[in-house]
């Protein structure tokens, strides 16, 4: 399905007063929900995997624009210290938001338990606010993205300690 055929579809949605509709086919699962209110709009659309697939983690990835080195701990070190942990990592390029709202607290922090189908993240694309969901279990051990930063597709957003 093409990106204008989702839009196209949304915008349909959005005038037709539904509350809900699904989509899905062989590649692509769309769950479009209508807001309650006006601050509530949540769309998800996300690949239909038949076999699960274990995500590889991802190690040493910095946010800030300014780089500083750290002599005191070489980067094997952290190789082999992040490759017991799970990376969850944006489905989708947009932007990146800890909470809900400026005044609500984090979907999740550092030592957090997490189980999967909880909110870890929203990640607003084409003014839609989209719940990012958890699929492993697990105590989050680092957040890789800083509040309100641009994402890409497949960028890692948490490392999980699964144990």
């Amino acid at each position: 399905m093409k990106l204008n055929e989702i839009q196209d579809l949304i915008k349909f949605v959005s005038k037709s007063g539904v509350s809900e509709v699904e989509l899905e086919t062989k590649e692509i699962k769309i769950v479009i929900r209508t807001p309650k209110s006006a601050s509530q709009f949540i769309t998800q659309a996300a690949p239909v995997i038949t076999n699960p697939v274990i995500t590889t983690p991802v190690a040493n990835v910095t946010n800030s624009p300014a780089v500083s080195e750290n002599k005191s701990t070489p980067p094997a070190n952290n190789v082999s210290e992040d490759a017991k942990y799970i990376t969850i990592k944006s489905p989708m390029i947009g932007t990146f938001y800890r909470s809900a709202g400026p005044d609500k607290a984090s979907f999740v922090n550092i030592g957090d338990e997490i189980a999967p189908g909880k909110p870890v993240c929203i990640i607003e694309a084409m003014k839609l606010f989209n719940e990012i969901e958890s699929d492993v279990k697990g105590k989050i051990v680092k957040v890789l993205v800083n509040d309100s930063t641009p994402v890409e597709y497949d960028q890692p957003l948490f490392l999980v300690d699964p144990s």
